[in-house]
């Protein structure tokens, strides 16, 4: 919590840095000048109501949080283009406009951006080969996570994703939690679990639950409880696994775990790998679902042969892709690892929560092809 408490704080201070520096670079622009009639005070005056004015647009049109990012990134780039035109004057001993940075970051930063929400609004097939020594022949596992319907898509987009799915002919489809949000309409909710419905698979399909899918909020915030969205997907022959074990065809087992929030910021309990792999025949494969990749050490002791994870958002935004672990807020931020005989994949998940823009990673759905040696 300390450590979130830091964090918070230098964004806050670097937040009113970056405003500061933000005016101070705007005013120097010729129509500011004219403007204010080069009188100081009234220069950064407009300056500074320019950015406001830019960020209430961006909040307006979004939020609160993306107006900070996108100017955030702004103050990054402008910093970035005043380095590099300070080098370039003391290489080419030559003087250059003071606008001239700030003629290059302006559309950097938007173009830096619109790729960031391409990569975020539109998702790709991300695809694995595992290779195994167990007895369990082919086994084709999609999987996502992180849908929080009702952000880049709704009912209707989500639909379209599970006809994607659908043509891959997976055995079975895997979604690690974070489906739907506290802002997830119940019109929505229950559009995507009749999408996954329709899914035709040789094994079914599986849930299990991420942070926000039970909801923050009395369920009046939205309309509809946990025990409601369990009752919806079953409705829709989804399998609700809350640190349940199925053995599937003889050949592989699925362990669905409980959040990490439950124990962690709910007052709940979740079973530990060790109770749940206990019982289970180690020559047959086994697929561990877990929303938070934040047990490895435990995972990789049970010898489970792949742990898949959302959560992370694939670390979202550059620099944070590479934070995550760094400061032990989760085991991996991204993509796969191996530690001792345990597979871990982690996706950057088929959507987003609250910021628009991904620019450390893309939205995309999981492949996972095992086969044996």
């Amino acid at each position: 919590m300390f450590l979130w408490l830091i964090i918070a704080i230098l964004v806050a201070v670097c937040s009113v840095a970056g405003f500061i520096y933000l005016t101070r670079r705007i005013s120097a622009f010729g129509f500011i000048k004219k403007l204010s009639k080069d009188k100081k005070v009234l220069k950064y005056a407009i300056s500074a109501g320019l950015i406001v004015l830019t960020g209430g647009i961006i909040w307006l049109i979004w939020d609160w949080i993306n107006a900070i990012i996108c100017l955030l990134h702004l103050v990054i780039f402008w910093l970035l283009c005043d380095l590099f035109v300070f080098i370039g004057k003391k290489i080419s001993k030559k003087q250059a406009s003071k606008c001239l940075a700030g003629f290059i970051a302006v559309p950097l930063t938007m173009v830096y951006l619109a790729v960031g929400w391409y990569l975020c609004n539109n998702v790709w097939e991300t695809d694995y080969t595992l290779k195994t020594d167990k007895k369990s022949g082919d086994i084709r596992i999609v999987q996502f996570a992180d849908s929080h319907v009702g952000t880049t898509f709704h009912g209707d987009g989500f639909a379209k994703y599970m006809e994607e799915i659908q043509k891959l002919d997976p055995d079975v489809v895997l979604i690690t939690g974070d489906f739907v949000d506290d802002d997830t309409s119940k019109e929505d909710m229950i559009q995507c679990c009749e999408a996954l419905g329709k899914l035709k698979t040789n094994y079914g399909v599986y849930f299990s639950f991420g942070n926000h899918d039970k909801g923050y909020y009395d369920p009046s915030y939205r309309g509809y409880s946990g025990d409601d969205l369990i009752a919806e997907l079953e409705k829709n022959n989804v399998n609700v696994l809350q640190d349940d074990t199925v053995l599937i065809d003889d050949r592989f087992y699925i362990i669905g775990r409980q959040d990490r929030s439950e124990e962690m910021e709910k007052g709940g309990h979740r079973a530990s790998m060790e109770e749940l792999t206990k019982d289970l025949d180690s020559s047959k494969f086994t697929v561990v679902m877990d929303h938070q990749p934040c047990d490895y050490d435990a995972q990789a002791a049970s010898k489970v042969d792949l742990v898949l994870s959302g959560h992370t958002h694939g670390g979202q935004l550059i620099p944070i892709n590479f934070l995550g672990t760094l400061i032990g807020g989760n085991d991996r931020t991204y993509g796969y690892e191996k530690r001792e005989d345990t597979n871990f994949i982690v996706t950057s998940g088929i959507s987003d929560w609250a910021i628009k823009f991904k620019t450390g990673c893309k939205s995309e759905y999981v492949v996972i092809d095992v086969s044996e040696n």
